[in-house]
């Protein structure tokens, strides 16, 4: 059964194309992070007007790198929410109203659970039950995964998400939007023992998170460096390099406690962050000494793609939690949808 995937949610328009049994056939993916840098952040209209812009071309796209036709076509699942609202109004339109026109089932699909299960688009692929680390965009989980559609929250975010700090605190130091990836780079040339920042929450007795204080402790310390004088490139980097250990300790942390914890040897990292390589590197030797094993998505689809809706809709498919021969259309969307 061949699935056609559309992701929408904000601003990367993704499709993709999943055989149940054969796995991703294809994948098209456009971002919008050049549009959106003059601004500094996403601007929602301009974002819907890209996904209208971009989605069919993509499709066809998709669909040409699968050997396929729109006629091979036998489900089409789209992202529902969260998100922003006429972001996700743009792949619902789109996904019903090609569900519509050949009589296939259109499947709305979670972003989180996208991300959640992305991991099993790698090899080798994770068996259930498995602990989950979501950090994507403003969410950061920890979750236990104890099979397609059957989630526990063990603890998430407070305030802001470990993104929403790599980002906050990238746009304090005067780096180009998106933030995260520029900060990583920057990082690699400071010393993050010169600042020594707080790890709010790190030891709580329970597994959620705070990074709002994270920002203000950045922004303490800029002001003081420039009633020293001019901030150097080289104060900046070090911050950085401090921001970034920052928040892999804390996520690290916190990850390693839910595995000892629930007494697990599988830990899944999805999301933007997840492309993290410090993250990556910390958990994975944290890990080995547990005796556990940590999988990752492939690099290219840690952020918003088409991959993880399509094979997310795949995998509810094969869980029997989707009913083929219902033929419902509605453009219904969820831009604040709880995943458990």
């Amino acid at each position: 059964m061949k699935i056609l995937g559309i992701e929408s949610s904000c601003d990367e328009t993704g499709v993709a194309i999943v055989d149940t049994t054969k796995g991703l056939l294809s994948h098209a993916l456009h971002s919008q992070i050049a549009m959106h840098q003059a601004y500094g952040g996403v601007v929602p209209e301009l974002a819907s007007r890209d996904h209208i812009r971009r989605v069919i071309p993509l499709i066809h796209s998709a669909l040409t790198e699968a050997k396929l036709s729109l006629n091979d076509i036998d489900a089409v699942a789209y992202t529902a929410g969260p998100g922003l609202a006429g972001a996700l109004l743009v792949g619902s339109s789109v996904a019903q109203a090609f569900a519509w026109s050949h009589q296939l089932p259109a499947i709305p699909i979670h972003h989180l659970e996208g991300h959640l299960l992305s991991p099993m688009l790698a090899d080798p692929v994770p068996e259930f039950p498995f602990v989950a680390l979501l950090v994507s965009g403003g969410h950061t989980q920890i979750m236990l995964v104890k099979k397609v559609g059957d989630y526990e929250l063990l603890g998430e975010t407070l305030d802001d998400a470990a993104g929403e700090a790599f980002d906050k605190t990238a746009k304090l130091l005067g780096l180009p939007y998106p933030g995260g990836p520029h900060l990583a780079k920057l990082a690699l040339k400071g010393d993050a023992s010169v600042y020594e920042l707080p790890r709010p929450m790190k030891h709580s007795a329970d597994l959620d998170f705070s990074f709002s204080g994270l920002k203000t402790a950045v922004l303490t310390t800029l002001r003081k460096l420039e009633a020293q004088g001019e901030v150097t490139e080289q104060d900046k980097a070090n911050l950085a390099a401090s921001v970034q250990e920052a928040i892999v300790d804390v996520l690290g942390f916190k990850a390693i406690k839910a595995i000892k914890q629930t007494g697990s040897k599988r830990l899944v990292v999805a999301g933007g962050v997840g492309a993290n390589l410090q993250l990556r590197e910390f958990l994975q030797q944290q890990i080995h000494k547990l005796g556990g094993t940590v999988y990752f998505p492939p690099l290219h689809l840690c952020t918003d793609n088409g991959a993880m809706i399509a094979h997310a809709a795949s995998a509810r498919i094969k869980a029997g939690l989707v009913n083929l021969s219902e033929k419902k259309y509605d453009t219904s969307i969820q831009p604040r949808w709880e995943l458990i």
